[in-house]
């Protein structure tokens, strides 16, 4: 095996593809019952004879749990082993999937998909951490590639599954399936892991203290953030937006005691300063933009099919399935090349997801009625292709300059954002979805298209980012190429500029993530001096 010249003796394991696939099956299991879950909820509202707010909490509670763990257990894995954390969230996933299929009530149903949530949190910041430790260079984005596949296809194919179980089982008893299916998928992937994943992911640890108070200061912030827009449609009234606020208040606290922390030479929770890396800080944004939009499409289209026209679960999932496929593919080719193409791939994607969107709004608008599902088809073909350039290629540069020995907790506050984002479309979106029915005495046609409108919303804002980045880029690039010519011509013996050509000569492409970290001038030029 060779080693690689970053300097961080990195040497490629044999088994790091194969680790990589149990990774993305505990992957897509906790991501896909994020949304498996909303074609289930009429079932489990006849099986349970579940209220409204019960419903609600099997929803919220599992995203809210998911939300408060990711930075902590990112944490925790860069410190005691990703591997054995990874298994230990799989098995309490699989254990509290079971709990929920027994489920006799709403409430013993509520706790275990909490205890769920609180899983999935657990076991996704292992798997960017993992990437980040087991490959490096152009493998590095095929690995985030997949990834980002995985995210599309688990959320997008949720409601096909669902629909496909709740069809198999009935009506009454269809919805503990469900929960069920984990169970054989999560026992596998425990005994793969041990297998594949490497014992190294276990040895390379940090021995340091966990920042307890930047623990509780940082989940009492997502909560209060979190909870009043998971509860927008819950509960009335303006004053839950005083939990926002109390909220936004707690993480500036949380903020500044990270900074007090790391001057005493101690590792923070979370290493503010990666947010002065350009890649990072744009690239968490832009997700967290990106991820407001792409989440409540699903959610307002699912509620528009099911409830607006009557559609079945599986009728509403197969609906759903273009998207899935076509960000899929894309995905697999984006993650790859993202690293010699840049942050401009993800501007096309995004242009990709706004024209298909534009297109889903003139479907329905166009063809009204019960084939809204067979019109929308192509263009959420489109929206999805571009999605999957979207996802992996923007988390495969956002943590291209993370240290591997605090990718895990880099990639938990990268998910955190994507879950804040997710709940703000949420409740942005679903609240102009309802009020518009209320409006328009239950026309979910117009409900739809103007809730349609404000995810497109969010994803041109995503495209502003994406584009400011890709500027900054340029100039970027342009300065250092400017620079490394002038000191050509400074340089003893260069002549009439022989040097210039030469230095210019050994310029080469980057990739951003070969052999560790790269210098921020690095990457924001997407080229390296070598040597």
């Amino acid at each position: 095996m060779r080693t690689s010249g970053g300097g961080d003796g990195y040497t490629p394991d044999p088994r790091r593809w194969r680790a990589l696939s149990v990774c993305l099956v505990g992957g897509f299991m906790a991501l896909l019952d994020v949304s498996i879950v909303n074609v289930a909820l009429p079932s489990i509202r006849e099986g349970l004879h579940a209220s409204d707010s019960a419903l609600q909490w099997v929803v919220s509670g599992y995203a809210l749990a998911f939300g408060l763990l990711l930075v902590p257990a990112g944490r925790f894995g860069d410190m005691h082993g990703r591997r054995n954390a990874f298994v230990a969230g799989v098995a309490l996933f699989t254990l509290a999937s079971a709990a929920a299929g027994l489920a006799r009530g709403a409430l013993w149903l509520v706790v275990a998909r909490v205890i769920q949530g609180a899983a999935g949190g657990i076991i996704n910041p292992q798997i960017s951490g993992l990437i980040q430790q087991l490959f490096r260079g152009a493998e590095r984005g095929r690995a985030f590639g997949m990834l980002g596949a995985t995210v599309g296809i688990s959320t997008a194919v949720g409601p096909l599954i669902g629909g496909l179980l709740i069809q198999a089982a009935g009506v009454t008893e269809g919805w503990r399936w469900v929960f069920y299916v984990n169970i054989p998928v999560g026992a596998l992937a425990i005994f793969l892991a041990y297998r594949f994943i490497p014992k190294s992911c276990d040895e390379q640890r940090r021995r340091e203290s966990f920042d307890p108070v930047g623990v509780v200061l940082l989940a009492l912030g997502v909560v209060l953030v979190l909870l009043p827009l998971i509860q927008e449609q819950t509960w009335v009234g303006r004053s839950k937006w005083l939990l926002l606020v109390a909220g936004v208040a707690v993480l500036a606290g949380f903020i500044a005691w990270e900074r007090k922390y790391a001057r005493t030479g101690r590792h923070p929770m979370v290493d503010l300063g990666l947010f002065r890396r350009r890649s990072y800080s744009l690239g968490a944004l832009l997700s967290l933009a990106y991820f407001a939009g792409f989440t409540a499409i699903f959610f307002i289209f699912t509620l528009y099919l099911q409830q607006g026209l009557h559609y079945t679960a599986l009728q509403a999932g197969i609906a759903t399935l273009p998207f899935a496929l076509g960000s899929a593919v894309s995905a697999s080719l984006g993650g790859p090349i993202v690293t010699r193409v840049g942050r401009g791939l993800i501007a096309i994607g995004l242009v990709l997801v706004l024209i298909g969107l534009v297109g889903v709004e003139l479907a329905v608008e166009l063809v009204p009625g019960r084939n809204d599902g067979f019109a929308t088809a192509l263009p959420l073909l489109i929206a999805g292709v571009g999605s999957g350039l979207v996802i992996a290629p923007n988390q495969t540069l956002t943590l291209a300059e993370v240290p591997v020995a605090g990718a895990g907790s880099a990639g938990g506050v990268l998910q955190t954002g994507q879950r804040i984002g997710a709940a703000v479309g949420i409740a942005v979106v679903g609240a102009v979805f309802f009020d518009s029915i209320a409006a328009s005495h239950g026309d979910f046609a117009t409900a739809f298209r103007h809730g349609l409108w404000v995810t497109i919303a969010f994803v041109l804002v995503s495209l502003v980012i994406a584009l400011a980045d890709v500027r900054a880029s340029r100039r970027a690039a342009a300065v250092r190429v400017s620079g490394a010519h002038r000191a050509s011509q400074a340089a003893p013996g260069s002549g009439s500029g022989s040097g210039s050509d030469d230095t210019t000569r050994r310029l080469r492409p980057a990739v951003p993530g070969d052999g560790g970290p790269i210098a921020p001038t690095g990457h924001d030029l997407g080229f390296e001096h070598t040597p």
